[in-house]
């Protein structure tokens, strides 16, 4: 099965913007009231979302209780002259989230209208944007939405011609030679959006190129219907679908190859369900490769594999700080690190409502399971933990309370900061400390062995491998973090500065490693680790979402670099 999304699929430039002004406005509102003037984008989870976070869509600024104490956010479609004067009027403060794009459109119709011209806008007269365009021709406009429509304009001299900017490129080329066969004077400005013309190309070879096309969006977004026909007039099976749970129940076996596109509305978080949910429907079980694939993908699904990844790192942890391989200590951070990872996404899945990752539907779904199993765990680590001696218990228990209290509320709603995993950055910090302490700690602590500069470069080696991992899963779900409010590194201070600061610690890991055994430090193994903090070198351009992988497949390539290190360290006993 190949899954190929289009380059251009989900949330354009326009819309993006919109959403990042209301969300950086919710982040510093400080008591006002957020409205958005109509729905903020043509996506009805996405405004789920925005009223969970306070932010209502109104119709009119009448409908506004307490205008001095609110903020109005003009979205990317853009207003008419006349309603903005009316929201000024009242009171309310305006953030114009208009695009750019639009603004351009709205210039020419307000520039040509003063020259007396009669503009003609070709599009949906029922769209918010057309709309707002129109009032920029003080009530003097024409609004055309077909050839037929042209045809039955007459003669003009001073016409200028205008597109709404989701238009259908060909169409409207095929509306203005009809205006100019009347009025070949007209002035014509091609305003459809450079976006959705290369999205509207990019389905066209998708579906020439693929068994089926899936185009994911709101029903009620124009430029989302307009990918779907198109796709539809090359006669491939296309499916127009809001969400992941309409391809349940459907029979994907006949197809080959999916592309799937999405509407300039619709979030890379429903895109990826979509995904993870075609993935798992089209995997073949009965042959051999597909089986491991299955059983792999399953394995990151429900937190095992990187359960075996813990093992791996303390197993390397180990070897680095010369301490003899123990069957406890390597079991202890497994099970730790299995209990804190499921408890923690148990506590916080309620939360996430409409986004979830894939793994959300699981752990909904066999909840109690998950918390048996994680409790278990912790149980079994805390038992071999005292086994191993009071110390380590005490050590063990101190770190299992922090993992819990991560994610629980300790104070009031009214406080921005309710729980520590609010505090900005503290996710990718916390996890990579806590799998350092459990690989390169613990393991010490049993063996009764002075620490060291081995430790300290044990320690690192973990910390670093998690914090990119961290981090790097962090980059793929910013926009959905966004939406959850959610403070990680990539949403405080960007993709392109996280990935900067992802590849200084990949090479100082490089330098460490490869001065440690010089130094004295650790055995030779350390110039083998090296295999590890390159592969995730790699990762860092492999793991994007536009590849067309699930997310677990992602999340697993990302969690290989934890088992490569445990086949490097028995590559090296075999060797000597």
């Amino acid at each position: 099965m190949e899954i190929k999304l289009a380059e251009t699929a989900g949330f354009c430039m326009g819309v993006r913007r919109a959403v990042d002004t209301v969300l950086d406005i919710a982040q510093r509102a400080k008591g006002r009231r957020i409205y958005t003037y109509g729905p903020l984008i043509h996506n009805p989870q996405t405004i789920d979302l925005l009223k969970s976070r306070g932010i209502t869509a109104v119709e009119s600024v009448d409908e506004i209780t307490d205008p001095k104490n609110a903020f109005l956010v003009v979205r990317a479609h853009g207003i008419a002259p006349d309603e903005r004067k009316k929201i000024r009027e009242s009171g309310v403060k305006i953030i114009d989230a208009t695009c750019p794009k639009v603004g351009y459109v709205q210039a020419i119709i307000k520039k040509h209208t003063a020259l007396n011209y009669t503009v003609i806008i070709a599009g949906d007269r029922r769209h918010p944007e057309v709309d707002g365009l129109w009032g920029y021709t003080n009530g003097r406009g024409i609004i055309i939405a077909t050839v037929e429509d042209a045809e039955k304009l007459p003669p003009m001299e001073r016409v200028c011609i205008v597109a709404q900017t989701t238009q259908n490129t060909k169409y409207y080329d095929r509306i203005v030679k009809k205006i100019q066969e009347k009025s070949p004077q007209a002035v014509v400005f091609h305003t459809i959006c450079s976006s959705t013309q290369r999205r509207q190309e990019e389905i066209i070879r998708l579906a020439r190129e693929m068994d089926a096309i899936f185009v994911v969006g709101g029903r009620n977004s124009a430029n989302t219907c307009r990918l779907a026909d198109l796709a539809q007039k090359e006669n491939k099976p296309t499916f127009h679908i809001e969400t992941a749970r309409e391809i349940k129940n459907r029979d994907l076996t006949p197809y080959a190859k999916i592309g799937i596109s999405a509407g300039a509305s619709t979030p890379n978080w429903i895109i990826g369900q979509v995904i993870d949910t075609i993935e798992e429907a089209c995997m073949v079980p009965r042959k051999k490769a597909g089986l491991l694939l299955k059983l792999w993908l399953w394995s990151v699904r429900v937190d095992l594999y990187p359960a075996l990844g813990a093992a791996c790192l303390t197993i390397a942890s180990m070897a680095l700080q010369k301490i003899p391989l123990s069957t406890s200590s390597i079991a202890i951070a497994s099970f730790f690190i299995y209990a804190m990872h499921v408890l923690n996404r148990l506590n916080r899945s309620g939360e996430s409502g409409l986004i979830g990752s894939f793994r959300e539907v699981s752990y909904r779904k066999y909840a109690r399971c998950y918390f048996a199993t994680a409790v278990g765990s912790l149980a079994a680590a805390l038992a071999l933990s005292l086994i191993n001696g009071l110390f380590s218990f005490v050590f063990l228990s101190f770190l299992a309370a922090a993992g819990v209290l991560y994610n629980m509320k300790i104070l009031p709603d009214r406080y921005r900061f309710r729980r520590l995993s609010d505090l900005p950055g503290s996710k990718n910090i916390s996890t990579a400390a806590a799998w350092g302490i459990a690989a390169a700690v613990l393991p010490l602590l049993h063996s009764q062995t002075a620490a060291g500069a081995s430790t300290a470069v044990a320690f690192a080696f973990t910390f670093g491998l998690v914090f990119i991992r961290s981090a790097m899963s962090d980059i793929m779900d910013m926009q959905s973090d966004k939406l959850l409010g959610r403070e990680t590194i990539p949403v405080i201070i960007g993709k392109e500065k996280t990935q900067i600061i992802l590849r200084v610690i990949i090479v100082i890991l490089l330098i460490v490693l490869l001065i440690s055994h010089p130094a004295g430090w650790t055995p030779a193994l350390s110039y083998f680790l090296v295999f590890c903090p390159l592969y995730i070198w790699i990762c860092l351009r492999l793991c994007d979402r536009r590849a067309g992988f699930s997310g677990a497949f992602l999340e697993g390539i990302l969690e290989t670099s934890y088992i490569i290190a445990g086949l490097v360290v028995f590559c090296w006993y075999f060797l000597i």
